[in-house]
Protein backbone atom coordinates (compact mmCIF):
# COMPACT_ATOMS: atom_id res chain seq x y z
CA UNK A 1 0.00 0.00 0.00
CA UNK A 2 1.30 3.46 -0.91
CA UNK A 3 0.93 6.53 1.27
CA UNK A 4 1.77 10.07 0.17
CA UNK A 5 3.24 12.62 2.56
CA UNK A 6 3.40 16.37 1.99
CA UNK A 7 6.49 18.45 2.97
CA UNK A 8 8.70 15.35 3.06
CA UNK A 9 11.70 16.85 1.31
CA UNK A 10 14.83 15.79 3.18
CA UNK A 11 16.68 12.77 4.49
CA UNK A 12 15.79 13.84 8.03
CA UNK A 13 12.09 13.71 7.09
CA UNK A 14 12.57 10.20 5.71
CA UNK A 15 14.21 9.05 8.96
CA UNK A 16 11.40 10.57 11.03
CA UNK A 17 8.72 8.85 8.90
CA UNK A 18 10.54 5.49 9.22
CA UNK A 19 10.57 5.87 13.02
CA UNK A 20 6.86 6.75 13.05
CA UNK A 21 5.95 3.74 10.88
CA UNK A 22 7.98 1.42 13.11
CA UNK A 23 6.32 2.89 16.22
CA UNK A 24 2.91 2.05 14.73
CA UNK A 25 4.00 -1.50 13.85
CA UNK A 26 3.94 -0.87 10.11
CA UNK A 27 6.57 -2.48 7.90
CA UNK A 28 7.81 -0.30 5.06
CA UNK A 29 9.22 -1.49 1.75
CA UNK A 30 10.24 1.95 0.47
CA UNK A 31 10.42 5.36 2.11
CA UNK A 32 11.07 7.96 -0.56
CA UNK A 33 10.62 11.71 -0.73
CA UNK A 34 6.87 12.23 -0.50
CA UNK A 35 5.95 8.55 -0.74
CA UNK A 36 5.95 5.50 1.51
CA UNK A 37 5.14 1.96 0.50
CA UNK A 38 4.14 -0.34 3.33
CA UNK A 39 3.70 -4.13 3.23
CA UNK A 40 0.31 -4.36 4.91
CA UNK A 41 -2.97 -2.49 4.68
CA UNK A 42 -3.23 0.28 7.22
CA UNK A 43 -6.15 0.32 9.66
CA UNK A 44 -8.19 3.50 10.10
CA UNK A 45 -6.81 3.84 13.63
CA UNK A 46 -3.20 3.54 12.38
CA UNK A 47 -3.97 6.00 9.56
CA UNK A 48 -5.41 8.55 11.99
CA UNK A 49 -2.52 8.14 14.44
CA UNK A 50 0.07 8.43 11.65
CA UNK A 51 -1.66 11.58 10.38
CA UNK A 52 -1.62 13.16 13.88
CA UNK A 53 2.02 12.21 14.57
CA UNK A 54 3.21 13.45 11.17
CA UNK A 55 1.42 16.77 11.67
CA UNK A 56 3.35 17.29 14.93
CA UNK A 57 6.54 17.14 12.86
CA UNK A 58 5.25 19.44 10.12
CA UNK A 59 4.40 16.67 7.68
CA UNK A 60 0.97 15.93 6.24
CA UNK A 61 -0.53 12.63 5.14
CA UNK A 62 -2.29 13.25 1.82
CA UNK A 63 -5.63 11.75 0.83
CA UNK A 64 -6.77 13.98 -2.06
CA UNK A 65 -5.65 12.81 -5.55
CA UNK A 66 -4.87 16.35 -6.77
CA UNK A 67 -2.79 17.09 -3.67
CA UNK A 68 -0.93 13.82 -4.16
CA UNK A 69 -0.17 14.71 -7.79
CA UNK A 70 1.00 18.23 -6.87
CA UNK A 71 3.24 16.76 -4.19
CA UNK A 72 4.66 14.24 -6.68
CA UNK A 73 5.50 17.10 -9.09
CA UNK A 74 7.18 19.07 -6.30
CA UNK A 75 9.17 16.03 -5.16
CA UNK A 76 10.38 15.25 -8.71
CA UNK A 77 11.60 18.86 -9.03
CA UNK A 78 13.22 18.94 -5.57
CA UNK A 79 14.95 15.62 -6.20
CA UNK A 80 16.05 16.76 -9.67
CA UNK A 81 17.49 20.11 -8.52
CA UNK A 82 18.79 19.35 -5.02
CA UNK A 83 19.73 15.67 -4.95
CA UNK A 84 20.61 14.56 -8.48
CA UNK A 85 24.30 14.64 -9.35
CA UNK A 86 23.46 16.42 -12.57
CA UNK A 87 20.33 18.05 -13.96
CA UNK A 88 18.65 16.18 -16.84
CA UNK A 89 19.76 17.06 -20.36
CA UNK A 90 16.20 16.79 -21.70
CA UNK A 91 13.62 19.55 -21.27
CA UNK A 92 12.29 19.72 -17.74
CA UNK A 93 8.78 19.29 -19.10
CA UNK A 94 9.75 16.00 -20.78
CA UNK A 95 11.63 14.85 -17.68
CA UNK A 96 8.71 15.53 -15.31
CA UNK A 97 6.16 14.08 -17.72
CA UNK A 98 8.23 10.92 -18.16
CA UNK A 99 8.85 10.51 -14.42
CA UNK A 100 5.17 10.85 -13.51
CA UNK A 101 3.67 9.23 -16.62
CA UNK A 102 1.27 12.13 -17.25
CA UNK A 103 0.92 14.64 -20.07
CA UNK A 104 2.91 17.76 -19.15
CA UNK A 105 0.07 20.13 -20.09
CA UNK A 106 -2.21 18.33 -17.65
CA UNK A 107 0.44 18.47 -14.89
CA UNK A 108 1.17 22.12 -15.63
CA UNK A 109 -2.48 23.17 -15.54
CA UNK A 110 -3.19 21.41 -12.24
CA UNK A 111 0.02 22.74 -10.66
CA UNK A 112 -0.67 26.34 -11.71
CA UNK A 113 -4.29 26.14 -10.62
CA UNK A 114 -3.46 24.81 -7.15
CA UNK A 115 -0.12 26.50 -6.39
CA UNK A 116 -0.66 29.84 -8.14
CA UNK A 117 2.71 29.63 -9.91
CA UNK A 118 3.90 27.68 -12.93
CA UNK A 119 6.06 24.58 -12.75
CA UNK A 120 8.79 26.59 -14.49
CA UNK A 121 8.67 29.27 -11.77
CA UNK A 122 8.87 26.55 -9.12
CA UNK A 123 11.93 25.07 -10.85
CA UNK A 124 13.60 28.51 -11.05
CA UNK A 125 12.99 29.14 -7.35
CA UNK A 126 14.64 25.82 -6.49
CA UNK A 127 17.54 26.35 -8.89
CA UNK A 128 18.21 29.70 -7.19
CA UNK A 129 18.05 28.01 -3.77
CA UNK A 130 20.61 25.49 -5.05
CA UNK A 131 22.76 28.33 -6.39
CA UNK A 132 22.63 30.02 -2.95
CA UNK A 133 23.69 26.75 -1.33
CA UNK A 134 26.58 26.33 -3.78
CA UNK A 135 27.67 29.94 -3.22
CA UNK A 136 27.73 29.39 0.53
CA UNK A 137 29.85 26.24 0.19
CA UNK A 138 32.35 28.36 -1.73
CA UNK A 139 33.63 25.36 -3.72
CA UNK A 140 32.48 26.53 -7.17
CA UNK A 141 32.72 29.88 -8.89
CA UNK A 142 29.70 31.48 -10.55
CA UNK A 143 30.62 30.15 -14.00
CA UNK A 144 30.78 26.59 -12.65
CA UNK A 145 27.50 27.05 -10.78
CA UNK A 146 25.72 28.36 -13.90
CA UNK A 147 27.05 25.41 -15.91
CA UNK A 148 26.05 22.91 -13.24
CA UNK A 149 22.51 24.32 -13.05
CA UNK A 150 22.20 24.39 -16.87
CA UNK A 151 22.01 28.14 -17.31
CA UNK A 152 22.88 29.43 -20.76
CA UNK A 153 25.27 31.97 -19.22
CA UNK A 154 26.43 33.54 -15.97
CA UNK A 155 24.38 36.61 -16.89
CA UNK A 156 21.22 34.50 -17.15
CA UNK A 157 21.84 32.98 -13.71
CA UNK A 158 22.66 36.41 -12.25
CA UNK A 159 19.46 37.94 -13.67
CA UNK A 160 17.26 35.17 -12.27
CA UNK A 161 19.14 35.25 -8.95
CA UNK A 162 18.55 38.99 -8.61
CA UNK A 163 14.89 38.67 -9.67
CA UNK A 164 14.24 36.01 -6.98
CA UNK A 165 16.45 37.25 -4.10
CA UNK A 166 16.77 40.96 -4.84
CA UNK A 167 20.56 40.56 -4.62
CA UNK A 168 23.30 39.84 -7.10
CA UNK A 169 25.14 36.52 -6.56
CA UNK A 170 28.40 38.32 -5.79
CA UNK A 171 26.70 40.59 -3.20
CA UNK A 172 25.03 37.53 -1.64
CA UNK A 173 28.44 35.84 -1.39
CA UNK A 174 30.05 38.96 0.14
CA UNK A 175 27.26 39.12 2.75
CA UNK A 176 28.04 35.53 3.72
CA UNK A 177 31.75 36.29 4.02
CA UNK A 178 31.04 39.41 6.08
CA UNK A 179 28.80 37.41 8.47
CA UNK A 180 31.54 34.81 8.88
CA UNK A 181 34.08 37.55 9.62
CA UNK A 182 31.79 39.07 12.23
CA UNK A 183 31.30 35.69 13.91
CA UNK A 184 35.04 35.09 14.05
CA UNK A 185 35.54 38.41 15.88
CA UNK A 186 33.19 37.39 18.71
Amino acid sequence: MKLYIKYMVSLRCKMMVKEELTRLGLHYVVVDLGMVEIMENITQEQHDQLKINLLKSGLELLDDKRSILIDKIKNVIIEMVHYAEELPTTNYSEYISEKLQYDYTYLSNIFSEVKGITIQQFIIIHKIEKAKELLLYDELNLTEISYRLHYSSVAHLSNQFKKITGLSPSFYKRMKQKRQGNLENI
